[in-house]
């Protein structure tokens, strides 16, 4: 396997932003999924005011990082819905 460098200065300049960009979607995306795994968590210990405040973050940081950019709108709207989905459903149960 043969690593291709950039020839020209604007598209070295465009890997070093590329690099940039994808280290900081990394750890956004990475701290997404903890969020996401914390509320998940809670709804299944059914533990309501745990479950909530885990979700109202989860639900924070989903926006935080559809308006970065990291993910798509809709993908956060969808993942929105699915947890307040489990969490009204537990609530009625309660």
């Amino acid at each position: 396997m043969t690593i291709v460098l950039p020839r020209t200065k604007s598209a070295l300049k465009a890997l070093k932003r590329s690099e940039k960009r994808r280290l900081r979607n990394k750890a956004i995306k990475s701290a997404l999924r903890t969020f996401l795994k914390k509320a998940i968590t809670a709804l299944m210990e059914k533990d309501v005011e745990k479950a909530k405040e885990a979700v109202r973050i989860a639900c924070s940081r989903l926006d935080k990082a559809a308006s970065k950019g990291v993910i798509h709108k809709n993908e956060a709207a969808r993942r929105k819905s699915k947890l307040m989905e489990k969490l009204h459903k537990l609530l009625s149960s309660a």
